[in-house]
């Protein structure tokens, strides 16, 4: 349940960062969208995107282990 909850964080945490520092082409290039970002910069994107899921995840899996949210069900 952990990595499944990681994971979903991490994309949706990749959605948040996405846009942050994108500036559109200054000059296209034919055949490219006239939206498209001139330095993506995904390797960046994805670190920044690691360490706040990290965060995001800590901060959950403290919540569920603390008791704060009972995910597992008591019967």
């Amino acid at each position: 349940m952990g990595i499944g909850t990681y994971v979903v964080v991490w994309l949706i945490s990749l959605f948040m960062v996405l846009p942050f520092g994108v500036k559109p082409q200054t000059d296209p290039v034919p055949g490219s969208p006239e939206g498209a970002p001139e330095k993506p910069r995904l390797g960046r994107t994805a670190l920044i995107t690691t360490a706040l899921a990290a965060v995001i995840w800590l901060i959950i899996w403290i919540v569920v282990t603390r008791g704060v949210v009972d995910l597992r069900g008591t019967s």
